[in-house]
């Protein structure tokens, strides 16, 4: 699709790769600048590099500090902040176990992250879009928070956490002339997936055919299909879609492949 984002600008979290790049690109072709976040300070100026108008800022999205000073950078370039996209997330690779054997520090890491991050920017986001009365936040969950998948609880209840939040919002923020939204990927080929599930020397590769065959259409999304969806919430004709989370998945939590 396409919108026109001319004179808007979006900061777009973990957008140094994987589905936060694509979603700045998308964001970025259809007009809007970019203030590119990523702990990765190499990779969010590599990333911004390929935009027109896009700044880096190196973010760890833990840290109220740098989430502080990356809002500013990108208010002080751009003027405001009209998008916010919480995409910005981690899952674990090490740690594939039952919820009596999870280490505790693990799991805060993940929901650190996942969760209490999505937090911490949107609170340090959302005053200057109440000053404007007018914006967009998108956060990125996950279909494993609508239908929950063993080994990776942390990971299930943050993004689980992420839905409800976004409804939260929504409630507060829409009299303030905010919407705000979730997408929800399935499986994604990302760097990520690619190490657990869609590389050949993938952790849980054997796993990948039976996992796909639950999958209406038989295959994993890709990154630019999971930026559709946010650059639909985030378009100004987009004026009264709120609360919603949009599943994009290939139709897996349709329902059970027999």
């Amino acid at each position: 699709m396409k919108a026109d984002l001319s004179g808007k600008t979006a900061l777009v979290t973990g957008a140094a790769g994987g589905i936060g790049r694509a979603i700045s690109k998308l964001l970025a072709d259809n007009g809007a600048s970019i203030v590119v976040a990523d702990i990765d300070g190499a990779g969010a100026r590599a990333a911004a590099a390929e935009l027109p108008r896009a700044i880096a800022v190196e973010m760890d999205i833990r840290d109220q500090g740098a989430i502080d000073r990356g809002v500013a950078a990108g208010v002080g370039t751009f003027g405001a902040i009209d998008i916010l996209v919480n995409n910005a997330g981690v899952n674990t690779l090490a740690h594939r176990v039952d919820i009596d054997q999870f280490p505790y520090d693990e799991w805060r890491r993940i929901v650190g992250i996942d969760l209490d991050g999505t937090y911490l920017v949107s609170r340090a986001v959302a005053p200057g879009m109440i000053r404007n009365g007018s914006g967009r936040i998108v956060n990125i969950a996950s279909t494993v928070g609508l239908a929950a998948m063993r080994l990776q609880s942390p990971f299930v209840a943050a993004k689980a956490g992420i839905i409800h939040l976004t409804r939260s919002m929504a409630l507060e923020l829409a009299p303030k002339g905010i919407l705000v939204n979730a997408v929800a990927p399935g499986s994604t080929l990302t760097a990520v997936t690619r190490k657990l599930f869609y590389g050949d020397d993938g952790s849980f590769h054997s796993r990948t055919a039976a996992f796909l065959k639950h999958v209406p259409l038989g295959r994993p999304g890709e990154p630019e299909e999971i930026a559709q969806g946010v650059l639909f919430l985030a378009a100004p004709d987009n004026s009264f879609v709120n609360g919603h989370c949009l599943t994009i998945d290939g139709g897996w939590t349709a329902g059970y492949m027999m």
